[in-house]
């Protein structure tokens, strides 16, 4: 395949996996308005890009690399670099968000579902679509679960049969164990309350975030995150879901297969001023 330019809008919370290459989902959208995922993205590319240790500085950001189609995913969307030590890359820009993220809703809200049966009924065969922009009709709450706090030891283990991370630290140093799940509760046009997790790697470092500037109390962290994702864009925020399927649930044709893998939340607008 020729060199594709990809505008990235989407890096997931690592999670622990068999496979070294599903630990990051990197997805995001061509000229076209086609989304596109792209696996396995070295952690070590994502954190050094940039030089300052920043995963999430990567999303809206263009770049060109050489693709192939993955020939062991039944996902249309999913392909991998030609190149894995990614030479071949060149980063053109970064989309900035004057006017209201503008130039970022010019590629990404392109194409926009707002019902969940009709994504739902394209996640089959033979269309098996896996990622889209969707428009909830309305937030109703953010909830969160605890869940374990240490990695398992299986993908612990992974560190030492090859270099996972291509970094002189230990992985679970670098990527700490997110202690809560969160999901989001919303209606679509159906009018019909529905609940899918949310595994955009920005709630994750939000929380951390939070916590510290709390010195370690979870219950003031998570307060803050609910503050974020649930008051203030409510009340402020237009927003949208980018939603994915995992391959895993894909395959096992799961009632619905989607997460919410990103949350593009542009402010607010009325008669065509800014809230």
């Amino acid at each position: 395949m020729a060199k594709q330019k990809v505008l990235i809008t989407v890096t997931t919370y690592p999670l622990p996996s068999r496979s070294h290459d599903e630990l990051v989902c990197t997805a995001g959208v061509l000229e076209n308005g086609e989304w596109i995922r792209i696996y396995p993205v070295p952690l070590s590319f994502l954190i050094d890009l940039k030089g300052n240790g920043q995963v999430n500085n990567v999303k809206y950001t263009w770049f060109e690399l050489e693709l192939r189609k993955r020939n062991d995913d039944f996902r249309p969307e999913s392909h991998s670099p030609v190149n894995y030590d990614f030479r071949d890359l060149q980063i053109i820009e970064r989309l900035d968000t004057k006017s209201n993220w503008l130039r970022r809703k010019n590629f990404v809200l392109k194409k926009v579902f707002t019902n969940m049966p009709e994504l739902i009924e394209l996640s089959k065969a033979p269309t098996n679509m896996s990622l889209a922009t969707f428009k909830p009709s309305s937030i109703v709450r953010l909830e969160w679960k605890e869940e374990a706090r240490e990695w398992k030891d299986e993908w612990k283990d992974l560190r030492k049969q090859g270099d996972l991370f291509a970094l002189d630290k230990d992985p679970t140093i670098l990527i700490p164990k997110l202690p809560y799940k969160f999901w989001y509760v919303f209606t679509d046009d159906t009018n019909k309350e529905r609940r899918l997790m949310i595994e955009d790697w920005e709630i994750g470092a939000l929380f951390f975030n939070c916590l510290r500037a709390a010195e370690g109390d979870e219950g003031i962290a998570l307060q803050k995150v609910k503050e974020k994702y649930e008051d203030d864009f409510k009340a402020n925020k237009d927003i949208y879901f980018f939603l994915g399927t995992t391959r895993e649930w894909h395959m096992r044709r799961a009632r619905n297969p989607f997460v919410i893998i990103g949350v593009f939340y542009p402010k607010k607008e009325i008669q065509g001023a800014l809230f």
